[in-house]
């Protein structure tokens, strides 16, 4: 997005928000997804893939929010597996977390 970098000057966005995951906005959406789908179908395989999905505080948020993977490109898959490392030894959640 041209106007992206505007919009964080103007601190209207916080991080690119093709490379950062919303936890405020989108990650409220994703969270009662989640929630809310599970309630119907306990077990589902619930994940993400793109950019968001090797970015650390993105791979953390989740994590917290019981997304069972994450999918990136090749080379950020070193940096989402240690993110997921990190979000699962910093807490008390159970399950685990695949980076593909």
């Amino acid at each position: 997005m041209k106007f992206s970098k505007v919009y964080e000057d103007l601190k209207i966005f916080k991080a690119d928000p093709l490379a950062v995951l919303d936890q405020e906005g989108v990650g409220k959406l994703v969270q009662m997804g989640i929630k809310l789908g599970r309630q119907t179908w306990p077990e589902p395989e619930v994940g993400i893939c793109g950019e968001r999905a090797g970015e650390p505080s993105s791979v953390e948020f989740c994590y917290w929010v019981g997304m069972n993977y994450v999918s990136c490109s090749p080379f950020r898959v070193p940096i989402g597996r240690l993110a997921a490392a990190q979000a699962a030894i910093s807490g008390e959640k159970t399950g685990t977390m695949r980076t593909v």
